[in-house]
């Protein structure tokens, strides 16, 4: 497959001594999975819906195997295109990482007529810290930029967001602590409260967050369940609609779990709720 830049020039927040090891500081990028052309009983064509794939991998590096290249594939199994992203991670902090979030979501649709894709069916998936990502994004977005290029101008608010044993909180008690200290650790603790409040997805849920899908297990060692439990009811007092999942058994970084009895379910769940979304 090949990989796509999202910036034909010089990425936002670039810094070439950054850029240690070209495998996991790669310039930012997106790699398309897309189905083919599919028509309805009358011939016309239609469009489908696409999910933009974050991998996990504690914002050092990403798990592009089992929580990417097969998440996609599974997509397109159920006539859904994908996207896999590839934003930077450590030593990059969150402005940097949270800005090839946002160009994602407004790459697939500024290009939704190209690859035959339904601009108002986006979603947004990640695993673990991939997962952060993706709450960042349906938490930290905006309509359209006034300055930019052409893509710039397009909203970076994802339809839904799919969240997967995620690191959803940068709060000390429940927080993935070295997902905390890649996105925030390095900043002046007075500037660090702030930023607290608005990565934190529990904390930062709005009237226009978009339906969410969560699933976590109780036996997750790594990223307490707390964070996708907290989520929730953040997003059930804001009246946003959300279906969420917690399975008993498994340990972190499951992936699409089909060795894990009763945790393998997820996956049919959640592309029932995405085609009950009309993706």
């Amino acid at each position: 497959m090949e990989r796509l830049r999202l910036w034909e020039g010089v990425p936002p927040h670039f810094d070439p001594e950054k850029h240690i090891d070209a495998n996991v500081n790669a310039v930012p990028g997106i790699t398309p999975y897309i189905v083919p052309v599919q028509k309805d009983e009358n011939g016309n064509v239609k469009k489908t819906g696409a999910v933009i794939v974050c991998p996990g991998g504690s914002y050092v590096d990403r798990c592009e195997s089992y929580e990417g290249n097969d998440v996609c594939e599974f997509f397109n199994s159920h006539g859904i295109s994908a996207f896999m992203l590839n934003y930077r991670v450590f030593p990059y902090d969150y402005h940097a990482i949270r800005a090839d979030v946002n160009r994602a979501v407004r790459w697939v649709r500024y290009n939704s007529e190209k690859y035959n894709i339904d601009p108002a069916k986006i979603s947004l998936m990640g695993f673990s810290a991939g997962g952060h990502l993706a709450t960042m994004g349906a938490t930290n977005f905006d309509y359209g930029l006034c300055d930019g290029d052409e893509i710039d101008r397009v909203s970076c608010r994802p339809n839904t967001a799919i969240l997967c044993y995620a690191v959803i909180s940068m709060t000390r008690e429940i927080t993935h602590e070295h997902s905390r200290y890649v996105l925030i650790g390095r900043f002046e603790e007075e500037y660090k409260e702030s930023l607290v409040k608005q990565l934190s997805g529990e904390l930062a849920v709005k009237e226009d967050t978009p339906p969410m899908f969560l699933w976590h297990t109780a036996a997750d060692g790594c990223v307490k369940v707390e964070n996708s439990l907290g989520m929730a009811t953040a997003l059930s007092k804001a009246k946003i609609p959300f279906e969420m999942h917690v399975f008993p058994d498994g340990e972190h970084g499951l992936g699409m779990a089909q060795d894990t009895p009763g945790t393998c379910q997820w996956p049919p769940l959640m592309i029932n709720w995405l085609k009950r979304l009309e993706y």
